[in-house]
């Protein structure tokens, strides 16, 4: 069999080369090759290491000399707020004076303010934002993302956010993965009714399932928002619709939403800033990926989640942006991945296997993305850099210049 495309000159390929979840101590191996091949055939690997790849050749193949670059499998963020409309930076100010994030929201800033925009904003001003973010984020190395609902709270302006997911999948390079949030707040009309709006959750989720909107549903468990018994009660019904489940959880009090996560088999847990030491000895012991997510930490001047410790009592981590209007406004996965590295004191190694494969087998897709596999989806980056620590060292800008996904070469150095 030919290749469509085959790629030399790399200097060192980083690749994940365990079976997920990767988990404790395994987190801290990847597989190193120096000097490899990759060939590509209708937009998967076929082949990739040291040996001779001229067999692969003829006329057709289209030859890229990577010019010592190193090579990463492409990046997964996996925990969004892609889709929304306008900007926070007027609560900038009140949290760098110290105003908790929950009390602008209990005033209906935050959170509620951003629904509002959304709500008034139409389909294509809210694909025109997001489409622009992508490019963004693919430019930073992202070449699946997840991309959550939650900033309508009724049922018309979640479709809206999800059907304009459904069409960035469609139109974009980046592969989009959707998430229904009907649970990310509760409004201010069912302020004092809220099993109403949580009844109004189960009934639009039946909705969402019928159109194939979403793949997961999330609930923000937390003070002030959705406590234990009402976070169970919506992911219960979401499961038995079908739906994989996630929670944001223990993000500032320590409620016990990573325990409830494991109880119902969660894909993932996020945050995890507050979370209980029992709780952590449960994911340990579960499949369950604890998705850490620093760039809220440092947006909003806060603790970071203790992922040193997660990993040592042998959790799996995975890493996010957690991309939003108020709380980490930054598409710059780059910059996310030094957080982790110099805030909670990660590894190189463990941090790829956050950002790929661990990612990728919480969204389900850990046997088409997240490595470089024979028959795995052509995804990788190249990177102008002596090494994968040198990602991490130098802080603060981008270091990808090429971009292939699907064995398509979307962004050329």
């Amino acid at each position: 069999m030919k290749a469509d495309m085959i790629i030399t000159g790399i200097k060192t390929l980083y690749n994940p080369n365990q079976v997920p979840p990767v988990k404790g101590f395994n987190m801290s191996k990847i597989e190193n090759i120096d000097n490899p091949f990759i060939a590509i055939k209708d937009g998967k690997i076929l082949d990739y290491g040291t040996h001779d790849c001229h067999g692969y050749i003829d006329s057709k193949t289209t030859l890229l000399d990577a010019k010592g670059k190193i090579c990463l499998p492409g990046l997964i963020d996996s925990h969004t707020h892609l889709v929304h409309a306008g900007s926070r930076e007027h609560e900038f100010s009140q949290l760098r004076q110290g105003i908790p994030y929950l009390d602008i929201l209990k005033q209906g800033g935050g959170i509620l303010g951003t629904v509002e925009k959304t709500k008034a904003a139409s389909f294509n001003e809210l694909y025109l934002k997001a489409y622009q973010s992508l490019n963004t984020f693919l430019s930073y190395g992202i070449t699946t993302l997840e991309a959550k609902s939650g900033y309508g709270l009724s049922l018309d302006t979640e479709v809206k956010q999800l059907m304009v997911a459904e069409k960035l999948n469609q139109n974009h390079p980046i592969h989009v993965v959707s998430t229904y949030m009907g649970a990310h707040a509760v409004p201010l009309k069912f302020k004092h009714n809220r099993s109403s709006y949580i009844n109004q959750i189960k009934q639009d989720m039946e909705i969402i399932k019928e159109k194939k909107l979403a793949s997961f549903v999330d609930v923000f468990c937390e003070t002030g928002v959705f406590d234990l018994k009402e976070t169970k009660e919506i992911l219960e019904k979401a499961k038995a619709l079908g739906f994989k489940i996630k929670i944001h959880a223990d993000e500032i009090d320590p409620l016990g939403g990573a325990g409830l996560g494991v109880d119902l088999n969660a894909s993932s847990v996020d945050h995890l800033m507050a979370i209980k030491d029992e709780d952590i000895k449960k994911l340990a012991q579960a499949n369950t990926i604890a998705n850490i997510l620093p760039g809220t930490s440092f947006y909003l001047n806060k603790p970071y989640a203790n992922a040193r410790k997660i990993i040592d009592e042998g959790c799996a981590i995975s890493i996010s942006s957690d991309y939003n209007p108020g709380s980490c406004p930054t598409e710059n996965f780059q910059l996310i991945m030094q957080l982790a590295a110099n805030h909670q004191k990660l590894k190189p190694e463990e941090i790829l296997n956050a950002v790929t494969i661990n990612a990728a087998y919480h969204l389900g897709l850990d046997k088409e993305k997240g490595s470089i596999q024979k028959g795995k989806d052509a995804d990788l980056i190249l990177l102008d850099i002596p090494n994968l620590s040198y990602m991490l060292y130098h802080f603060g800008i981008n270091h990808v210049n090429d971009v292939i996904i699907n064995g398509k070469h979307i962004i050329k150095s």
